[in-house]
């Protein structure tokens, strides 16, 4: 049985690499700390929404794997490790698209992301929009990021101009789709959603997260 993580003490990265081999969870890694993402103290448990959230991960998978056909890029979802600063920092994004050849070179590690694309939740939703975002914008690399919620029919994302600001836009309706410039690309709303009931608003759930 594995070890249980301490969640008390700071890890090296070597160590953490070590700790998520051999635990049944995911954890996010920042400056020595770990945080779970999963199980009973993780944020998709007090989601309360785990089919509806992994059904949006699995929409997001298809169409973009079906976009990006024959474009040289890489979709993985959940389990792959992003490398937001490889000294200090790493976790695991719903989904993330890689066009760059040195992503290929490590099995469970992503340096190189273009598109990032997580599914809000109530007990993520503030984390995402802000101190996850502001992370990721550190990311040479990275052309878009796309927030899908769960609770209503809303896609945004944000695109890096050609002056590296990040510009805002959005979509509520099936006839629409999310257009990603950079790989240039469109994802339909409708297809985003296919199978998906979104539920009443909820309110926010707290929970532990890297200050």
């Amino acid at each position: 049985m594995p070890a249980q993580p301490d969640y008390t003490r700071r890890y090296t990265v070597e160590e953490y690499f070590a700790l998520e081999e051999a635990s049944d969870i995911r954890h996010e890694y920042y400056h020595g700390e770990i945080f779970p993402l999963d199980g009973p103290d993780g944020p998709e448990a007090k989601a309360g929404g785990t089919k509806r959230h992994n059904r949006l991960v699995q929409n997001c998978v298809v169409a973009l794997r079906l976009a990006l056909r024959g474009k040289g890029c890489d979709i993985f979802s959940e389990n792959v490790r992003l490398a937001i600063n490889e000294a200090d920092h790493y976790n695991y994004p719903d989904v993330v698209v890689t066009c760059s050849p040195a992503d290929r070179q490590d099995p469970r590690i992503v340096r190189y992301p273009s598109v990032i694309v997580e599914v809000l939740s109530a007990s993520t939703e503030a984390h995402d929009r802000g101190w996850k975002f502001q992370q990721y914008q550190a990311l040479p690399s990275l052309q878009h990021y796309v927030l899908v919620s769960q609770r209503r029919r809303l896609i945004e994302w944000y695109s890096r101009s050609d002056s590296g600001t990040w510009i805002l836009a959005s979509v509520r309706e099936l006839d629409e789709a999310v257009t990603l410039s950079a790989l240039d690309i469109s994802l339909p709303v409708a297809d985003l959603y296919e199978n998906v009931e979104t539920g009443p608003e909820e309110g926010p759930v707290l929970l532990r997260l890297p200050d």
